[in-house]
């Protein structure tokens, strides 16, 4: 009977139902959404049967003056870590080709890339696989088979029914042996294809390597520990093992002295529960970090789910206020006819309840309409994010928001005097109750200037990031990956020559990484003959790499086609800041010095400094530009072509080529400003989740502000009357209206815009080069908030203008 009577009610005023119903589910749809990737986050690797004993070894490589952390450790220690007290299991892996070139594959006529692992004995069992056709070891022992999970089997062959069907990878022809149901898309380890040691596309020495480990080589490890095992007696085990190892102990008396008392490979191990979150991994030769994320930014975005949810439920216990104030006849009228507080209590919470449920469902809808788009904000696959569970909860908390609201309105409501009411005496709202609910308006208004401000700083310097000159023009360079080393094929040199040919190409340069990449990272220690010494990044390029790229020397000469010959290396480029590390005063009295390093044959080198180049952005602006030293060779994967017209031309010019070559590989082809671009693609996705949550609070803001104006009209209503009988113009009326409105922005904009500024600041303090952000972006929006607010209170500013004398006394 109570929810027959809150439907009526709600149906009776459709306007309200509306606006409450809309207002909620907007709020509803973000956070939900939000609360999903947090959820998500959260769960990351949890599909692993008892993840918590699972854990990663890890390691800081410190002979790099940066220490990074790489999530990988010696193949060798495997062995040993089996035969330790407290170690159930332990296994490794690595990616079947680096992730930079990833296994290429033909399946029937499709050729395509996959994800693809080279496993060793234990890894399926540590991760809990289970086969869903076929025998998982057999096709892990077998040359000529693999394991392939059900969705790359759909991919692949348009299937799950793929036990049988056959591949070919790097020239060998493999069956399934095996099919497993595909890792959750919130795993640390993803893979679509397993091969064991013993596959077809393992190489010798790869194979040889995993199963002994005599050379050092890294690999992905993992351990599943018994319960109370001790972790610091394991780690020390595995760390004596390292600082014994000769092939990990080979480095230059300059690295050894500048270790001086640190460990060269410091080994640490921590949880597999914990891997999403520890993004200070580094890419490594071997994989590439994966999917990562600062746990700070995560719990930001659950504590701005929170926010938005807050804000929904505040202009909902608003909007319901301003509407018992109207029904306090009706209210009279029940509690006359016998309704004690049980039963008004019961038809507030009922009336609550339906429209945060009917909001729910609309927010649910909302939610699923704007997932595709979400999921691309956020760069994660969340396909999975409906699921039951996560309904049931989404519509337990529309029922928590329905009962918590229902509370204030409810007692409003057990306040209403009937004698008083019933005689044409109305109650009015008390002060404080008033101030009460302009107090969560203005907090309203002010969360939604503040993210409005941090949003224009964000999306601001992300765009002046973008667009920062990186040294050169990029707008005519192509950039093409090759799938292999150019030196050492001769396919890729003809490929080179041939591009090279075509009408609208002006030139084509060789080099390890395009500018605004770091794919093959590797450093080494240059010194000074009787001076300073310096760790730094080494570069090859080809001889044309800087006039191609059209790069002035800032001192000296840089490596000239006419004058260099590839793979000389007896001269060198330094960027200043090398020059100034290696302690020359100047750039220009590094030019005609020599310096020595170790090869990778551990030859000593010794090389002229022929010129200084200027810092080249391989780097984004979150760095400082580091010591670079470049050297002449044209073994790099990478083609740099300078277009001579439109860069369209040599795009297609490259595709048209690619199949004569390379068959059986995919071309990757890009600008290079594009590669520029990604270093902030992470940047410009969290500046697009901001504006879309800038919008939806201050869409709330506009909806609070509408009933807070809605509710100035009817309570001064009389005051109103009185003034334009005392001959009151309606502009006078009308600034009566804002002013009230125009005072709460301004309250609003005293308390949040301090505090935007302090996080606009402690943005661009992790930029080196800031955009000139000013006071601006706080007046920008201060506007916005003050424009979206007029437009919100338009309808009721225009009905106080226009009430009509008589109808306002007679109420």
């Amino acid at each position: 009977m109570d929810f027959r009577i809150g439907w009526r009610t709600l149906i009776q005023e459709p306007a309200y139902a509306l606006t409450a119903i809309l207002s909620l589910s907007i709020g509803l749809a973000a956070s939900l959404l939000l609360l999903g990737f947090v959820r998500y986050s959260m769960e990351y690797d949890r599909h692993v049967p008892e993840v918590e004993q699972v854990y990663v070894v890890k390691h800081h490589f410190n002979v790099e003056p940066s220490s990074p952390l790489f999530d990988i450790a010696p193949m060798f220690l495997r062995e040993l870590a089996l035969k330790m007290p407290g170690v159930v299991d332990a296994t490794s892996y690595i990616p079947a080709r680096p992730e930079i070139t990833p296994l290429t594959v033909r399946a029937g006529r499709n050729l395509l890339t996959v994800r693809g692992l080279i496993v060793l004995p234990g890894f399926p069992s540590l991760l809990g696989m289970r086969a869903l056709q076929g025998d998982l070891s057999t096709a892990l022992e077998r040359p000529d088979r693999f394991v392939i999970t059900d969705a790359a089997a759909v991919r692949m062959f348009g299937t799950r029914d793929a036990l049988g069907r056959t591949i070919t990878a790097e020239g060998h022809t493999m069956q399934v042996g095996a099919v497993v149901a595909a890792p959750p898309a919130n795993t640390t380890i993803p893979f679509e294809l397993l091969f064991g040691v013993n596959g077809a596309v393992v190489e010798p020495d790869i194979r040889h390597e995993m199963l002994t480990g005599e050379h050092g080589w890294m690999t992905k490890m993992l351990l599943r520990l018994q319960p109370g095992a001790s972790l610091p007696d394991i780690l020390a085990r595995l760390q004596q093992a390292v600082d014994r190892a000769p092939s990990l102990n080979q480095f230059s008396p300059e690295a050894r002295e500048r270790l001086g008392q640190r460990k060269a490979i410091e080994l640490t191990i921590s949880p597999l529960r914990d891997a999403y979150f520890d993004d200070k991994i580094a890419n490594s030769f071997i994989a590439l970090p994966g999917d990562r994320a600062n746990p700070r930014v995560v719990g930001g975005l659950a504590l701005l789910a929170a926010l938005i949810l807050l804000l929904a439920a505040i202009n909902y216990v608003n909007l319901t206020t301003v509407r018992v104030l109207r029904r306090q006849r009706e209210m009279a009228m029940r509690k006359v006819l016998g309704a004690g507080v049980p039963q008004i209590v019961l038809q507030f919470l009922l009336e609550s309840l339906l429209v945060a449920l009917a909001a729910t469902a609309l927010g649910l809808l909302m939610a699923w309409l704007a997932l595709p788009v979400f999921s691309q904000l956020v760069n994660r696959q969340l396909d999975g994010l409906f699921s039951p569970q996560n309904i049931a909860l989404a519509f337990g908390i529309g029922a928590l928001l329905g009962i918590v609201t229902a509370a204030y309105p409810a007692w409003i409501a057990l306040r209403v005097h009937p004698t008083q009411v019933l005689a044409g005496r109305p109650d009015m709202e008390s002060r404080g109750s008033m101030q009460w609910r302009r107090a969560l308006t203005v907090m309203q208004i002010a969360t939604a200037m503040g993210l409005a401000s941090v949003t224009i700083a964000v999306a601001w310097q992300t765009d002046y990031a973008m667009r920062a000159a990186p040294g050169f023009d990029p707008s005519p360079l192509v950039i093409v990956d090759m799938p292999g080393h150019v030196r050492d094929a001769d396919k890729a040199q003809r490929f080179v020559s041939a591009l090279q040919a075509q009408p609208g190409v002006a030139g084509v340069a060789v080099s390890e990484d395009p500018v605004g990449r770091l794919d093959w990272l590797w450093t080494r220690t240059l010194k000074r003959p009787g001076g300073a010494a310096a760790s730094m990044e080494m570069k090859m390029v080809s001889a044309n790499f800087f006039e191609l790229y059209g790069i002035a020397p800032a001192a000296g000469r840089l490596f000239q086609s006419s004058a260099d010959k590839d793979n000389d290396a007896t001269t060198m480029v330094l960027n200043a800041v090398a020059a100034r590390e290696l302690g020359f005063a100047s750039a220009e009295q590094a030019v005609g010095q020599s310096v020595t390093f170790t090869g990778f044959d551990n030859a000593v080198i010794t090389a002229r400094i022929v010129g200084i180049a200027p810092e080249l952005r391989f780097r984004s602006l979150h760095e400082q530009p580091a010591a670079t030293a470049y050297a002449l060779g044209n073994q790099g994967m990478v083609l740099s072509v300078r277009a001579a017209g439109a860069p369209a031309e040599v795009e297609r010019a490259a595709q048209a080529l690619w199949p004569g070559y390379f068959p059986d590989a995919i071309p990757k082809i890009y600008r290079a400003e594009d590669v520029l671009k990604a270093h902030y693609a992470e940047d410009a996705r969290m500046a697009k989740l901001l504006a879309v949550a800038s919008s939806i609070a201050l869409a709330i803001a506009a909806f609070g502000t509408y009933v807070l104006s809605a509710n100035t009209v009817q309570r001064r209503a009389r005051e109103i009357v009185l003034r334009k009988l005392h001959g009151a113009r309606r502009s006078d009326i009308g600034l009566l209206v804002v002013r009230e409105t125009g005072a709460m922005i301004l309250i609003a904009a005293a308390i949040s815009l301090p505090i935007a500024l302090v996080l606009i600041e402690r943005h661009l303090s992790s930029y080196i080069d800031r955009a000139p952000i000013g006071y601006w972006t706080l007046a920008l929006a201060l506007l916005l908030t003050l424009s979206t607010a007029l437009i919100a209170i338009t309808r009721h500013t225009w009905a106080a203008m226009r009430l009509p004398a008589g109808q306002a006394l007679r109420s």
